[in-house]
Order: structure tokens, then C-alpha cells, then sequence
């Protein structure tokens, strides 16, 4: 048992398995559909927009996604688009909410090494009902203590989560997102690990807190056995 931690919580979407792709595959196919109206850049900077305006309305996943392409193509055809590239819009979400679960290296590898140490949480944010299915879908499921699925995710999110068990301060907290697996950790007293992925949404980029003393950064899931066993 490791003296200073006593519980690990992973992220989900880009850390354990694939799902930035999936929304880069369906932007690039909703470019095409508008290029007749604007370029590629122009409607990205309006889409990236629309999804930071409506992140407080229908949060974070798919589900509005879909819906901020849907009101940049209204924005940008001047509620002219044709009710086909709706049509395909809605249908480019709906096979994302059910691609298969492809996991990232070395992610069953790492959560058997942080199962050595103590209870393994998720913890992810997005759709309920997406989440939940992909959790099921990855094979994982039966590895974790505990599954959070959080609208957001704050200081007073991880604070409230780890109290449950022996506070933040003895937890680690693993994921892609600086902005969101690492950062609010940090500031909830934990360990922030970040293991970074080619992929990353916009909105989720933040500065490197390189200087904090609970930052670590790993270059994938392989390496997380060894950084346990440091901190150990």
C-alpha cells in the first residue's frame, strides 16, 4: 500500500479510450456540407463559439454538439440551410453515440497497477447515457470502485468525490485535459497526472502548472506504474 495515495481516479474519453477523433471525423464532414456558404476556418471559429456559448445549456457530449452545428449552420446560411444537411448533421451524431469503444494503450495495464494502491474511480463528464454506454461498451466496467459521470469538473467536484474516501490529498487524479483532470485537482489539494493525447478539444487547453509540486506528466498509460511506484 502506497503512504501518500490511497485512491486513483481516471479520466475516461482520451485517456482510457478514443473520442476527440470522432468529433474531428464529424466537423471535417460538416465543413464539406457548408463550404458552399463559408470556409472551413471561419465556420470552425463560429462553431467553437456556439459550443462555448451553450456549454451552460446543454453541457458537455454529442448531444450538444449536434445542436451548436446545427445553430452555426442557421448562423451562417442565414436560416437558409437546407433541411437535408440538418438531416445529415443529426445523423453524423447519432453514429457517434454508437461508435465502438476502442481503448487506448496500456489502459487495462494501468488500471491494474492503481488497483494495487487503493479504490479506482471514474471520472468523467458529458452525456449520462453516452457515458454509460461507453463504460459498458469498453470492457473496463468491473475496474472501477465507483463510476462518476459530472456535469463539470471543479475543485468542488473532486472535493466532494474524495471525501468519500480519505480526501484529495492522499487521491490522484489521472487524464488528457490539463483544464479539467489536472487543474481543478491540483487546487482541490491532489495529485494532477496528465498523460497527453494527439487530440484535444478547444475548449480544453489550459498552461502547464510545471511548477506545482503534485503536477506529474506521463507520456502514455505505460508509464504509470513506474510513477506510482516513485510516489510509493
Amino acid at each position: 500500500m502506497h503512504q501518500t495515495l490511497t485512491t486513483i481516479a481516471f479520466d475516461a474519453d482520451d485517456t482510457l479510450w478514443h473520442n476527440e477523433r470522432f468529433f474531428k471525423l464529424t466537423q471535417e464532414r460538416f465543413a464539406d456540407l457548408l463550404a458552399p456558404h463559408t470556409d472551413s476556418d471561419a465556420l470552425m471559429r463560429r462553431l467553437l463559439a456556439a459550443e462555448r456559448r451553450n456549454i451552460g445549456h446543454y453541457g458537455f457530449g454529442i448531444k450538444g454538439f449536434v445542436l451548436s452545428m446545427i445553430e452555426t449552420a442557421l448562423e451562417v446560411t442565414q436560416n437558409a440551410v437546407p433541411g437535408a444537411v440538418i438531416a445529415e448533421l443529426i445523423a453524423a451524431g447519432q453514429d457517434m453515440l454508437q461508435h465502438p469503444i476502442d481503448l487506448l494503450p496500456h489502459a487495462t495495464d494501468a488500471l491494474r497497477a492503481a488497483q494495487a494502491v487503493g479504490p479506482v474511480l471514474l471520472i468523467t463528464k458529458g452525456d449520462l447515457l453516452d457515458q454509460e454506454r461507453k463504460v459498458a461498451q469498453s470492457g473496463l466496467g468491473d475496474m472501477f470502485d465507483a463510476v462518476e459521470i459530472v456535469s463539470a469538473k471543479t475543485p468542488a467536484t473532486y472535493t466532494q468525490i474524495f471525501d468519500v474516501y480519505d480526501g484529495a490529498a492522499r487521491s490522484m487524479m489521472i487524464g488528457n485535459s490539463l483544464a479539467s483532470d489536472v487543474r481543478p485537482m491540483l487546487e482541490a489539494g491532489g495529485w494532477g497526472v496528465h498523460v497527453p493525447h494527439d487530440l484535444l478539444w478547444d475548449l480544453e487547453h489550459a498552461e502547464t502548472p510545471d511548477s506545482h509540486p503534485r503536477f506529474r506528466e506521463i507520456s502514455d498509460l505505460g508509464g504509470l506504474p513506474d510513477l506510482l511506484a516513485q510516489l510509493g
